[in-house]
């Protein structure tokens, strides 16, 4: 049985309402059956139309949305919200409260005030909440996941993240989404830090299974006229005795979507890159390297369950996103039975709380010439 979806944004010119909308459809799990496409309300209900959704579904804001289905006897089964920062927690926290899941993308909100009280509303209703970490759903993150958790490289020592793209390397007035991401009012306080750090820095915490501790950053803004920053570079701490960098970058010219990850351990190194996403390069210690692939032999169970076709036929992207709807759609089917949620490596509510502390310690950091800023500090 196909879960009824909603959505809130991803209307004309919206690049990630449309990974949404092919992500949901992959594995045939979820039938998108209502939105409120845009803050105009005819441009809304038209683009609804465009979709082929009833009329009566074609919404023109969130709030008429969220009335109506939770007043109809087959409401959606959740909504996916792909909005700017900005708009998250106002539409997430009212359909948490009319009962209907969500699935969110990063970051969680624009600020740790509204993070925590998502959280606190995620815990008093019980309601599921997913945020779209869409890395994390790749077969072989999974695989470098389960391995450092199984000791296959020992305690991890250093880890090594970057984000490098090159979109951002000129001014871009005009442009949607540049413009958007660059106005502290709708993306928060981060721009390259908000948008693809924040992806890094999770890459990260999710493989090791912890947040990290501290935080010494510089942020930059290399062109001219920007708000926000377009390059970020960062030391880690963990509580473990792990240490780390990570940079982000929106200026790296050359650079698509360089998302990579590099962790090493007291017996053994593991290696994973965004752009070639079906291998893992593990190296144990005094031993040659060896390229795990993915749908090849020895994997994990997290890792086959996270392939859809066999090895040597590339999965990347839309596949990596689709795994975290069909993660979600297994999440809210056992709600709506009343049954226990199944173990799944989802990124939820609590991993968005993290990331906002991330960036705010970030800036707070940045702004103190790199001080060491613990993720738990509180903004005075």
């Amino acid at each position: 049985m196909r879960l009824k979806l909603g959505m809130i944004g991803g209307g004309d010119g919206a690049f990630i309402g449309a990974v949404h909308r092919m992500a949901a459809r992959l594995d045939d799990r979820w039938d998108l059956v209502a939105g409120a496409f845009s803050s105009e309300a005819m441009r809304s209900e038209a683009f609804g139309r465009g979709l082929g959704l009833e009329e009566d579904r074609c919404y023109g804001d969130w709030r008429a949305m969220v009335q109506a289905e939770a007043a109809r006897p087959d409401p959606v089964d959740a909504v996916a919200i792909v909005t700017p920062n900005h708009l998250h927690h106002g539409p997430a926290k009212a359909f948490l409260e009319a009962g209907i899941a969500v699935i969110c993308d990063k970051p969680l909100t624009t600020g740790l005030a509204e993070a925590l009280d998502l959280a606190q509303t995620v815990a008093r209703t019980g309601v599921p909440f997913v945020l779209t970490h869409n890395y994390s759903g790749y077969a072989m993150v999974r695989q470098m996941r389960a391995m450092v958790a199984a000791g296959t490289v020992g305690a991890i020592r250093v880890v090594q993240a970057e984000y490098a793209q090159d979109w951002l390397a000129t001014a871009l007035p005009g442009n949607k989404q540049a413009d958007w991401r660059g106005d502290p009012a709708r993306a928060g306080p981060g721009g390259a830090l908000g948008d693809i750090a924040t992806h890094a820095y999770h890459l990260a915490t999710f493989v090791l299974g912890q947040a990290a501790d501290q935080v010494s950053a510089e942020t930059s803004r290399f062109v001219e006229g920007r708000l926000l920053d377009d390059d970020v570079q960062l030391r880690l701490r963990w509580a473990s005795g792990a240490r780390g960098q990570l940079w982000a970058s929106q200026v790296a010219v050359g650079a698509s979507n360089g998302l990579r990850l590099r962790l090493y351990g007291e017996t053994g190194g593991l290696e994973w890159s965004q752009e070639d996403p079906d291998i893992l390069r593990y190296t144990p210690l005094g031993e040659p390297p060896r390229i795990l692939r993915r749908g090849g032999p020895g994997l994990s169970a997290a890792a086959n369950a996270a392939t859809r076709i066999p090895a040597g036929h590339p999965e990347g992207y839309l596949e990596g996103f689709a795994q975290i709807y069909a993660d979600a759609a297994d999440l809210v089917a056992a709600h709506r039975a009343g049954q226990r949620a199944p173990t799944t490596d989802l990124p939820g509510v609590d991993a968005g709380v993290e990331g906002v502390r991330f960036i705010e310690a970030a800036v707070r950091s940045a702004t103190a010439d790199g001080r060491w800023t613990p993720l738990g500090e509180e903004i005075a």
